[in-house]
């Protein structure tokens, strides 16, 4: 759109409808939680369905090709393409915490996440190509493609043994399925209710929100960063960060599952939480060189890593305070609560000029580190799915618990 001369106020029209559902993101879960199609497994049917729907209108935008000027028709579309993206989204996590193995969290944080990274800057790069030489129209197709093959690998899999591919097939619900599906609206509240207020999952929320702060602070610092102390233009800012994202995807896929996988999920956030704080020491103290390339390189590599290892290193917990009655209720508000803390960390990013520019932004960033560091050393988190813990503070004196 704005290659082609669309207006700020049609760009951030389109922008808006398209980010919209990210927002209602929170009721997906009650819903899926609330309606499935068992003798499909409780989150394929959603994965699929979701997936079908965003195929659909990819192709729909192909052959209507709407142009700069179709405002309202390019709006609708990443409307709905993305509120059918928040539902697979959901399903997909959901489907994580009901199905995985506890020796399979780690490895799984690292796919979930770091494929993420993967497909986003890869995507990126693909699509941006195809309407370069071919026009919208290919890209809409490419992504529809491969949305399509996606969706096969998800019609052909079972959740679980004994169940329907497809809706008309053979097979019927998983007796496991049968007992832990609530299928009306005030078990599901309630028991979201009573998870999250466990003393666990209170003490892991403010966890949570510092990684979510740390991400909207350095993704603002950032652009700040190149342009006033580095001098470059936004092509080059922009170009370093999809690298270190594309990077930083491969780490969290290979090295971050690895790590959770050797010394447990507590042990690996505690490491990562001390090496960010580490960071921003360094940060802090070799101001001097901030107009570096170079060192501005080594900024921007080193914060996306840390970023999605940190990430990779937490999910096994968040997966294992997870009721799984209402495993997408609650694992979709832990994950709210982590872009909340973006919110904030932008917009504190927001008052830097009041509060003493970028030096106090990295102080600030350090000292939510240190309380993240805090809680991670004195509470005690689930060691394996569905254990629960009432004392989740440590007790002394007796022998200290292992750490996982």
């Amino acid at each position: 759109m704005a290659a082609n001369g669309a207006s700020a106020a049609d760009i951030g029209y389109v922008l808006g409808l398209t980010a919209l559902p990210w927002t209602l993101k929170l009721v997906n879960g009650f819903i899926m939680d609330r309606y499935t199609f068992l003798a499909m497994g409780r989150r394929r049917a959603w994965i699929a369905g979701a997936q079908c729907v965003m195929i659909a209108l990819l192709i729909g935008c192909a052959v209507v090709q709407p142009g700069v000027k179709d405002v309202l028709l390019l709006g609708i579309a990443g409307f709905v393409v993305n509120m059918a993206t928040t539902f697979q989204d959901v399903a997909v996590d959901g489907l994580a915490v009901d199905i995985m193995e506890e020796d399979e969290r780690a490895r799984a944080s690292g796919m979930m996440f770091g494929g993420q990274y993967i497909g986003i800057a890869a995507a990126t790069g693909i699509t941006g190509m195809a309407i370069a030489a071919f026009g919208p129209s290919a890209a809409y197709l490419l992504a529809a493609g491969f949305i399509a093959i996606i969706t096969g690998y998800v019609l052909f899999l079972r959740e679980r043994e004994g169940e329907r591919r497809l809706p008309w097939g053979k097979g019927e619900a998983h007796q496991r399925n049968r007992e832990i599906h609530l299928g009306a609206w005030w078990p599901i509240m309630k028991n979201t209710f009573k998870s999250l207020i466990l003393p666990a999952s209170l003490l892991w929320l403010p966890v949570l929100m510092v990684r979510g702060f740390h991400y909207g602070m350095f993704n603002a610092i950032t652009p700040m960063m190149g342009a006033n102390y580095v001098g470059w233009d936004e092509a080059a800012i922009t170009a370093t960060a999809g690298t270190a994202q594309l990077l930083a995807g491969i780490i969290g896929l290979t090295l971050g599952g690895w790590l959770g996988d050797r010394f447990g999920a507590k042990r690996t956030t505690i490491a990562f939480f001390a090496l960010y704080i580490t960071f921003s020491g360094v940060m802090l103290m070799t101001q001097s060189q901030w107009a570096d390339s170079r060192y501005f390189m080594f900024f921007v590599y080193s914060w996306y890593a840390l970023d999605i290892l940190i990430t990779v290193a937490a999910l096994p917990i968040s997966m294992r305070l997870c009721d799984q009655s209402v495993a997408a209720t609650q694992f979709t508000l832990y994950m709210a609560c982590s872009n909340l803390g973006i919110t904030i960390g932008a917009t504190v990013f927001g008052f830097s000029d009041q509060l003493g520019g970028l030096t106090t932004m990295f102080m600030i960033v350090m000292a939510l580190h240190f309380v993240g560091l805090m809680v991670m050393l004195f509470a005690r988190f689930p060691r394996r799915a569905g254990y629960e813990e009432t004392k989740v503070l440590a007790e002394a004196p007796g022998p200290a618990p292992r750490i996982n």
